[in-house]
């Protein structure tokens, strides 16, 4: 009869005797059967037909590396006992995840945005806002959207067939989604104003509807850039062509292709404004099933993020358009987003909007998929063709393409090194073959990366800055942090 022995299901401290490994061992007038331990990497024979060494009344303490040479199914025992365990903890804390949720809903307040919005007008008519005014139509059947388009043909698809002919000419669209031209009346008695236009297009846009436009209108922003000449984000833009500094402004962002919200595919998203209660009051009218929206107060880490990525996108379609490979698609991109974080944090951006879903989250999207303008654009350009004949051929705007031009004046201006970015915007500018670009960012120096401390004000410390080696910048180190430079010093003169 082979020895029993019950198996632990933790790994406690555990006496070096082999005789507190075993908590019970059956005898019998028969011979006696050997039980073969394998431990620490020598081999114990216990006899089941003597008791001399063994204590009936041990506790079970058997590491895992112990192997079990008797019984083959006591292996597979313990497997199944611990995988049955596992399980269990798994569906306990699912159900406590839920339990937390109902709790945080019950206590959530009741005021429903939705309930008293009667009306959402969206300007433009491109893919992201026809998509958006599909959401928020079928949000309430009662809610009237009206998208006010400039293309007279658009307008009438919409209206008589419920279809954007242009950009989804398959999908249809709310009953309750209308088009017009005329702004007074898209604009007339809204809650809320989606912007979807474009941003380089957006100043003189706004500036000819202003007149239209209540005061109090919150503006929900779907546009992603930098205007060029100025530098502007939407945040700035709208409020300055509307001519009204206190214009409500929302921004919204996250990874979200159009044609997945118009398949209703899961999807979640990020609105931010300094308002709390106004990105709340976003949060309750766009949030659905299929749409999870999460608020934030960093408007500027939101937007910048928007904006660069579909720089960084380019870069990323670059490379696979010359057929790099995956390792040099992976460094690009964990570059690309060390630059837009250094750049973000300076203009006053949280790090960890940059790194959450408005920034990583939507990096990822538009740099890996194919649904991505911007990265086709990069792709295209990879391949050997020219910018012209690639937005000629296109019936989207790809703002990373504009974008690009301000992003070595926003380096400039907040004196921070951008390599990746900057290459693409001096391949948009044909200052630079691709090829060529590839050789100078790998040809840049390889220096001690040091994460850059508060008691650093350096002129540039980005591209793994090293602070030994101070030509061509400055290091500024307040002394009441000089023993800290020293023990940093040392720490990279052992490790170094």
């Amino acid at each position: 009869m082979p020895a029993m022995v019950e198996p632990p299901f933790s790994n406690p401290p555990f006496s070096s005797k082999i005789s507190h490994n075993l908590k019970s061992v059956h005898c019998s007038s028969q011979a006696p059967n050997f039980l073969t331990i394998r431990y620490n990497s020598r081999t114990t024979t216990a006899c089941s037909g003597s008791a001399e060494n063994i204590d009936p009344g041990a506790p079970v303490l058997l590491p895992h590396s112990i192997v079990f040479s008797r019984n083959p199914n006591f292996s597979s025992d313990i497997s199944n006992r611990t995988t049955k365990d596992r399980r269990e903890v798994v569906r306990l804390a699912w159900e406590k995840l839920v339990r937390w949720s109902r709790s945080w809903r019950s206590k959530a307040k009741t005021d429903d945005v939705l309930e008293r919005t009667n009306k959402v007008v969206v300007l433009g008519s491109g893919s992201f806002g026809t998509a958006m005014a599909a959401h928020i139509g079928n949000r309430k059947s009662q809610l009237e959207v009206n998208m006010l388009v400039r293309d007279p043909q658009i307008c009438r698809s919409i209206n008589e067939k419920h279809c954007n002919i242009k950009y989804f000419p398959e999908h249809k669209l709310p009953e309750n989604v209308v088009a017009t031209t005329d702004a007074k009346a898209a604009l007339l008695n809204a809650d809320f104003c989606l912007h979807a236009v474009p941003v380089q297009f957006s100043s003189s846009f706004l500036e000819g509807i202003a007149d239209c436009v209540d005061p109090g209108l919150p503006f929900i922003s779907l546009s992603k850039g930098l205007e060029l000449n100025t530098l502007r984000m939407m945040s700035q833009i709208i409020p300055r062509a509307l001519r009204n500094p206190r214009q409500p402004y929302i921004v919204l962002s996250g990874p979200s292709f159009a044609l997945e919200l118009m398949n209703n595919l899961p999807t979640a998203m990020v609105v931010a404004s300094k308002d709390k209660k106004l990105a709340k009051a976003a949060q309750q009218l766009l949030a659905s099933t299929n749409l999870r929206i999460s608020t934030s107060s960093d408007v500027t880490g939101v937007e910048i993020a928007g904006a660069l990525k579909n720089v960084l996108a380019i870069a990323a379609g670059i490379v696979e358009g010359m057929n790099l490979g995956n390792n040099s698609m992976a460094a690009l991109v964990a570059q690309g987003c060390s630059e837009i974080r250094w750049l973000a944090t300076k203009m006053g951006a949280k790090s960890t909007t940059i790194t959450g879903l408005s920034g990583t989250g939507d990096i990822m999207l538009t740099c890996f998929v194919n649904l991505s303008r911007n990265r086709t654009v990069g792709v295209r350009l990879g391949s050997g063709e020219n910018l012209d004949d690639i937005l000629r051929s296109m019936n989207q705007v790809a703002e990373g393409v504009s974008t690009a031009g301000a992003v070595i004046a926003l380096a400039q201006k907040y004196n921070v090194k951008m390599p990746v970015l900057t290459a693409v915007a001096r391949i948009i500018d044909n200052e630079l073959t691709p090829q060529k670009a590839v050789r100078e960012l790998m040809s840049l120096p390889q220096v001690i990366p040091i994460f850059p401390c508060s008691f650093f004000s350096a002129q540039s410390y980005n591209w793994g800055y090293n602070p030994w080696n101070l030509a061509g910048s400055e290091l500024k180190i307040k002394g009441e942090n000089l023993l800290v430079l020293v023990y940093i010093a040392r720490r990279c003169l052992i490790f170094g």
